[in-house]
């Protein structure tokens, strides 16, 4: 196996690919465009994960530390490719750095891009500084600052996480449910209540989606031990009074309009197609599906396959996914690189 199997991207699928082949003695290049491998429970400061509950930084780089301390896999920080030709078992990259590189495979583990609330406006993001996000809520509780109101740093008595931001929105193009985002403001909102009791926790849904086994741990347990309310309402505005936030909208249930009064409002983020994903297509020749992930092939004929044989794609790379399955997708996409390498091994 003298050619190494050319990995983009430094997330959770990438990590395990690159330790799935490592593991049976492959070689890897692995080509990450931030200046740490980890990819978004690193880089964006994730807390717990759900479900293992272990904290990111902790699970994550568990995982990144046994990739840069296995020596057959080597690790391109602040690094892009920038073109890329030939065919399975002679693929060839030119990286952003200068340098050239050959591989018999490749796997793109590129992942996603956190919805921007600035496109939500009428939500008060960008207008409010206590409306805040996800990912700005798991920062808070992930550095053991606690969470507060960045206005003025004090503890929120009243809480409302909306749900479904960048999801499930036809008006502003996300035809799509990202999968994660009712499963991670239960568990939120529960770190919440057991950081700060007296705070008042409101979830506002369309619908809940906390699917599998989530159902008991997250939504149940969230209600039951942890007195998180729940709100089917549909939201129209956040504004303020002057002095505290003001959700505005309609209880679905009961055919009413809501006005009520919050310290904090928390968007639950959906997951985006990687920003880079019209690059990414063109330099390694995939196709995208229609909403502007990687696209995959069918898993029942073969396995993390795209349009191109001999590249390989997995985790949230072809669309919204949990981080426990972006490590299996890994493994997987591992699996069918090396069924391409001795493939090409037995042809020549």
């Amino acid at each position: 196996m003298s050619k190494p199997v050319l990995i983009v991207g430094g997330g959770p699928a990438g990590l395990s690919a690159a330790h799935a082949l490592a593991s049976v003695g492959q070689s890897v290049v692995m080509v990450e465009k931030e200046d740490r491998l980890g990819g978004a429970p690193i880089l964006s400061g994730y807390a717990k994960l759900i479900p293992s509950g272990e904290w990111a930084r902790d699970a994550i780089g568990s995982m990144v530390a046994r990739v840069e301390q296995n020596a057959l896999v080597e690790a391109r920080l602040n690094c892009q490719v920038n073109e890329f030709s030939g065919a399975p078992g002679k693929f060839q990259a030119q990286l952003s750095d200068g340098s050239k590189i050959e591989a018999g495979a490749t796997i793109l583990t590129t992942g996603f891009t956190h919805f921007d609330s600035i496109n939500k406006p009428e939500w008060g993001f960008g207008t409010y500084d206590d409306v805040v996000t996800t990912t700005q809520v798991e920062q808070m509780i992930s550095t053991g600052g606690g969470v507060r109101c960045p206005s003025d740093g004090r503890k929120p008595e009243r809480v409302a996480i909306l749900l479904c931001v960048g999801s499930r929105d036809r008006q502003i193009g996300r035809e799509w449910c990202s999968k994660v985002c009712c499963t991670v403001s239960a568990n939120l909102a529960m770190e919440i209540r057991e950081e700060l009791p007296d705070c008042h926790v409101y979830i506002y849904y369309m619908d809940i989606r906390t699917y599998g086994l989530y159902e008991d741990l997250y939504y149940w347990k969230s209600q039951e031990e942890f007195r998180v309310k729940y709100i089917k309402a549909r939201i129209a505005e956040v504004t303020s009074d002057g002095q505290r936030l003001i959700v505005k909208g309609e209880d679905t249930l009961v055919k009413r309009p809501i006005t009520i009064p919050f310290d904090m409002v928390v968007h639950a983020i959906g997951m985006d197609p990687n920003v880079d994903n019209m690059k990414l297509g063109a330099i390694f020749d995939v196709d995208l599906e229609s909403h502007g992930h990687i696209g995959r092939g069918s898993n029942y004929s073969a396995l993390a396959t795209t349009s191109r044989a001999g590249v390989f794609v997995a985790g949230a790379a072809t669309g919204p996914e949990t981080i426990d399955d972006s490590i299996s997708q890994g493994q997987a996409a591992a699996m069918a690189a090396l069924a391409t390498l001795n493939q090409n091994i037995g042809a020549a």
